[in-house]
């Protein structure tokens, strides 16, 4: 239900309140959490919910996008504070952390799978484009090479962190995203 107005103050601290306790709860396991127990978990009365989101499946919706808008500001921050193969590098080490929380909320999206939601399609592109911008930022640097776009990025990453299902998975996908890294960089355009 969202308004064309801005929330007031202390509806806009209930709306992130019922976000923070639902992402805890999905992250921590607890899939199936229920409406009541995220708004006590947020301090707030299950009417309060309700007028923030129509439905459970709203807010697992709504979570997620934030975890992908958090994610795909991050190569802003990188640029600024790294060359562009380390922003490059760990960005692509932010993933591997993305599909970990992935993991943790997967039984979640599994209920906004079924519906007509445009939050995967909409992730998806998010991301390759701001793999896009590292990659030609590092490739302007001549530190990577230029003929990979990151929608082929995205889809190598998704194979590795496609191992999720195993135990201990995390440390290993690490180790095979920095490979991918080290093969970006070889036949990369040197700058002078």
């Amino acid at each position: 239900m969202a308004s064309s107005r801005p929330l007031r103050a202390d509806a806009r601290r209930n709306r992130e309140a019922l976000l923070a306790a639902a992402r805890e709860a999905f992250l921590g396991g607890d899939t199936d959490a229920h409406v009541e127990e995220i708004a006590r978990s947020a301090g707030v009365a299950v009417g309060t919910f309700y007028r923030h989101f129509e439905t459970r499946e709203v807010l697992i919706e709504e979570v997620y996008r934030k975890e992908v808008d958090d994610l795909c500001a991050a190569p802003v921050e990188l640029l600024d504070r790294h060359a562009p193969d380390e922003a490059l590098r760990r960005f692509l080490l932010l993933l591997v952390d993305h599909a970990a929380v992935g993991k943790g909320m997967s039984v979640a999206l599994e209920s906004i799978m079924a519906t007509d939601s445009p939050v995967f399609g909409t992730a998806r592109t998010q991301m390759a484009n701001a793999l896009d911008r590292l990659l030609a930022a590092g490739a302007e640097a001549g530190a990577v090479r230029g003929d990979v776009t990151g929608s082929t990025l995205l889809r190598a990453l998704g194979g590795i962190c496609g191992m999720r299902a195993t135990e201990g998975w995390q440390v290993e996908a690490r180790q095979i995203t920095t490979l991918l890294f080290d093969g970006l960089r070889h036949g990369a355009r040197r700058a002078n």
